[in-house]
């Protein structure tokens, strides 16, 4: 009896194909026919589920999005209050759940590579805008989401609460995008100390809360 199908199984196997393309050889590189020879489908299996190469790339960028949220979120559930914990230990948690932005292995590489991709080709492309809008302003999210919380906890007190955000944001997008440009000059060791080198400069030690 042939096997049924999954669409969406199906759509997230196509999405797969092209990330890998994208990162390999650029957004360029992501036609109907290549997509479909990356994920071992005919042509027209392809076109069953995208019409266009846009249909393609916003589909791609979307499960990009979706997916890197996903595992945020799971992260974030599981990082309780840090203000009592020691501070190299609260450092570490929170640099452990904002490394999932950094292209640390194959996975987040891969995502980060196409995200710059999809920026770059979003400067021309009108209607990638608003994902485009989406990836940069979801960091900024993030960032604030997360340092607000445990600000309130009296664990983190930002110099300056409006700015400490987008600064955050800025360090995660220069360090991610730096390392996968020019990957020989940014190792992820590099990354990852970076990243906590600011964390701890917004650190207060143990018990030293303002009420």
């Amino acid at each position: 009896m042939p096997r049924v199908v999954d669409g969406e199984e199906r759509r997230a196997h196509i999405a797969d194909a092209v990330l890998r393309l994208a990162a390999k050889d650029g957004l360029h590189a992501v036609s109907l026919r290549a997509v479909a020879a990356e994920s071992g489908l005919n042509i027209g299996s392809v076109r069953h589920y995208f019409d266009s190469q846009h249909a393609l790339m916003r589909f791609a960028m979307r499960t990009t999005i979706d997916r890197t949220t996903a595992r945020l979120v799971e992260r974030r559930e599981k990082i309780g209050s840090l203000s009592e914990l020691p501070p190299d230990e609260a450092v570490d948690q929170l640099a452990e759940f904002l490394c999932e932005l950094l292209p640390l292995d194959e996975r987040r590489r891969t995502e980060v590579t196409v995200l710059v991709e999809f920026l770059m080709a979003a400067r021309a492309d009108p209607g990638l805008d608003d994902l485009a809008r989406e990836a940069v302003q979801g960091t900024v999210t993030l960032a604030r989401r997360i340092l607000d919380a445990q600000a309130r906890s009296g664990r983190f007190e930002p110099k300056d609460p409006e700015i400490e955000a987008p600064r955050l944001a800025a360090l995660l997008d220069g360090i991610a995008f730096r390392a996968v440009l020019q990957p020989e000059l940014t190792s992820p060791e590099e990354c990852v100390a970076v990243l906590r080198a600011h964390l701890a400069e917004l650190v207060r030690p143990a018990g030293d809360t303002q009420v």
